[in-house]
């Protein structure tokens, strides 16, 4: 497994996938499991910088950056997931990602342990998940694939945040940015 630490960032331009066909996925490392998004929702992979907190926001919103004129609210994926928090390293890595909702296209935040690979998978490839009972919300992982001797939960960043959510925190980012 490779993990990216270099500080520079990266920029991918949205397109559109083809139905039927292998898509490419970004994976990453949460608490030692393979997580994977589209890479055509990622906008910008870049190394951990502080944030701006805002009040009285959920514990999974870190708060909000500046990305060259647009504040982009972060996401600690760790929390957002219930999974144990941990202190930031030279490896944590905040991916950018276009997110779709009834308002449009936002960018959001993610905070990972680690970027993996970009690795492709074939639609046969996609199981649905399992159920796994109280804990995990299956709306949040649209599948399950073998690729390259890991399991990768395929993760629908759309849900992530629902919609109330969604509409709070891009409220209170906005909000923030006029005061």
């Amino acid at each position: 497994m490779q993990t990216h630490t270099e500080e520079r960032t990266t920029t991918a331009e949205p397109a559109t996938a083809t139905p039927g066909k292998s898509s490419q996925y970004l994976t990453f490392v949460l608490a030692d499991e393979h997580y994977a998004v589209e890479i055509l929702r990622v906008r910008e992979i870049r190394g951990w910088s502080p944030v701006t907190r805002l009040p009285q926001s959920p514990a999974f919103l870190l708060g909000v950056l500046n990305l060259r004129g647009s504040i982009v609210p972060i996401i600690d994926l760790r929390v957002r997931l219930s999974l144990e928090s941990v202190a930031y390293t030279s490896v944590t890595v905040t991916i950018v990602l276009a997110v779709e909702s009834s308002r449009g296209k936002r960018n959001f935040g993610i905070v990972v342990d680690g970027v993996s690979d970009v690795l492709e998978v074939s639609p046969s490839d996609i199981q649905v998940p399992p159920e796994i009972g109280k804990g995990v919300n299956p709306e949040f992982i649209t599948g399950l694939a073998a690729v390259a001797d890991k399991m990768l939960m395929l993760l629908d960043i759309d849900q992530l945040l629902n919609e109330k959510e969604l509409s709070a925190v891009v409220e209170r980012s906005e909000a923030a940015v006029g005061s």
